[in-house]
């Protein structure tokens, strides 16, 4: 049984959470809630890196549903997140995906691997066109290879990140004014995004800063978990007077560490470098000397960014626990006001097929008793769409208002 919709606004995210969170079943009963499958990786080389993206998404649907949850045209609903450990392999999140869909999520959540994104999108752009009653959103909170809104942009992938080029350009805004600085040794995760940053970084410094001399490039395996003090030594031995990374995880912890020990004293222009376990990898010697991009950090002065972080750390009080995204908040908040918002459409009835090996004249009995039970709490969803070309006397029968019979009229295709 599907609801039907008078779709009244066009806020893009507003429909599609509209078309995918309303597509499912009906019922008088109190709503259940909306299901989110977050695919990360949750162990292995990143497992670290994914359980901080756990605890950021958990106290961010906790703020939703201690207000009520979000309000829908069925009543308040709340949000429900489920895990799903992609151990940061491609086939192993496209397994994940189709197990968070056979147990009913609606919105996929991924970041960690632009990758693994890729794989995504694919996979729910087919999904999507192939099971229109089951369609999924993808919200992305980190994957960042440009690619992913550029060549495989999709109307149902949802990005709440600035992508590697964007960062790229912030961290050019502060390398540019660094007149000392004369070298740089760019070094990167050997996958989509890691490519993209070093490709973007000497495409920036040639337009911005030529005098700066790329006096090394390099792209490493990405979470072998190796040992980082032979890339240190060439970093250290070229003279490099900075380095310029997108890693991030234990990619990035290894290698500051690896650099602070090799006894290397150049700035790091990074994009992780407040991230999970890199300040304190990078200790006092960090300071004045790593730059990293980020959209909001706990310093912000502020009295509500004071709060927002005091909330956390009451939430996750362990210094382990001490890394909050704050986009993982808007992209939460984002997802209940579009649903709210989707809430203004008018719910118009309901519509149901009759079931393979069941006899037409049975179903259509027991759904015109749900009919009338849902029209108690609904009285203005009066219509009911139900029978087909070769049912649809019955349907009538037992008070359907709308019937399908394309194959009457157009024949079998």
């Amino acid at each position: 049984m599907f609801s039907l919709f008078d779709v009244s606004r066009r806020c893009m995210l507003g429909v599609l959470v509209l078309v995918c969170l309303h597509s499912g079943a009906v019922y008088a009963q109190s709503p259940a809630p909306i299901k989110l499958a977050l695919i990360e990786g949750l162990s292995g080389p990143f497992g670290n890196t994914g359980e901080a993206v756990v605890r950021n998404i958990v106290w961010a649907i906790e703020r939703v549903n201690a207000r009520g949850g979000v309000k829908t045209a069925l009543g308040n609903q709340l949000l429900q997140l489920e895990r799903y450990d992609s151990k940061g392999q491609s086939e192993e999140a496209l397994s994940a995906l189709k197990s968070a869909i056979d147990d009913g999520a609606q919105v996929v959540l991924q970041g960690n691997s632009s990758a693994n994104a890729a794989a995504l999108i694919d996979a729910i752009n087919k999904h999507n066109e192939r099971e229109p009653s089951q369609r999924v959103l993808f919200l992305n909170y980190s994957a960042v290879d440009p690619t992913l809104t550029n060549e495989k942009c999709s109307f149902w992938h949802f990005r709440f990140d600035a992508h590697a080029d964007m960062r790229m350009t912030a961290l050019m805004q502060v390398l540019a004014e660094d007149k000392k600085l004369k070298s740089a040794y760019l070094i990167g995760q050997d996958y989509s995004f890691g490519q993209a940053v070093l490709r973007e970084a000497k495409r920036q410094l040639a337009e911005q800063r030529p005098d700066v001399a790329v006096v090394g490039e390099e792209l490493h395996p990405m979470g072998r978990g190796e040992d980082f003090l032979p890339y240190a030594a060439k970093i250290k031995a070229s003279g490099a007077q900075a380095v310029i990374t997108g890693n991030w995880g234990n990619d990035l912890t290894l290698l500051v560490k690896a650099a602070r020990e090799s006894g290397f004293e150049g700035k790091f222009y990074t994009f992780y470098g407040n991230a999970l376990g890199a300040p304190a990898a990078l200790g006092e010697a960090g300071i004045d000397r790593v730059i990293a991009v980020a959209d909001w950090l706990p310093n912000v002065p502020g009295k509500a960014s004071a709060a927002f972080y005091q909330t956390f750390r009451q939430r996750f009080n362990k210094p382990s626990e001490d890394y909050v995204h704050v986009r993982m908040q808007l992209m939460i908040e984002a997802l209940a006001q579009a649903i709210e918002k989707s809430a203004t459409h008018t719910l118009q009835g309901l519509m149901a097929v009759a079931p393979l090996g069941i006899d037409p004249s049975d179903a259509f009995s027991k759904l015109s008793a749900i009919h009338k039970a849902f029209m108690a709490d609904f009285p203005k969803a009066n219509k009911l769409s139900a029978g087909m070309s070769g049912d649809y006397k019955e349907a009538i029968a037992h008070g359907a208002t709308h019937i399908r019979i394309g194959s009457s009229i157009l024949g079998s295709r």
